[in-house]
Formats: C-alpha cells, structure tokens, sequence
C-alpha cells in the first residue's frame, strides 16, 4: 500500500520514542480493513500543507 505519510498531519513526532507514529485512533478491525483495501490511498489522510488547503478553498 502506497501512503504519503510524510506530509500528513496525522504524522507526528514522539519525542519519548524518537520517531514518527501515525496518530490515527483507530482499532484492530479499522486496521485490518484499511490492510484488505484495494485502493492505494489511505481514508484517513489529510495534506498537512496550507497552501493546498487554501488553494483548494479557492
């Protein structure tokens, strides 16, 4: 599966572990789901660049 997590704002920083995470609240079966999806693209993305939310409101 393809993911963009570098530039999602669900991608952050945990500074205990020194690493990223995905911060989605999901659980076991939304997982599961989300590994068993044919489409390429993570439901849970959102662009972290302003730009291209103001661009979009346009």
């Amino acid at each position: 599966m393809q993911m963009h997590c570098d530039d999602c704002v669900y991608y952050e920083y945990d500074e205990d572990d020194e690493a990223y995470y995905c911060s989605v609240n999901m659980d076991e079966d939304d997982y599961a789901r989300l590994m068993q999806r044919n489409s390429k693209e993570c439901p849970y993305y959102r662009n972290d660049n302003e730009y291209e939310v103001v661009k979009h409101q346009m």
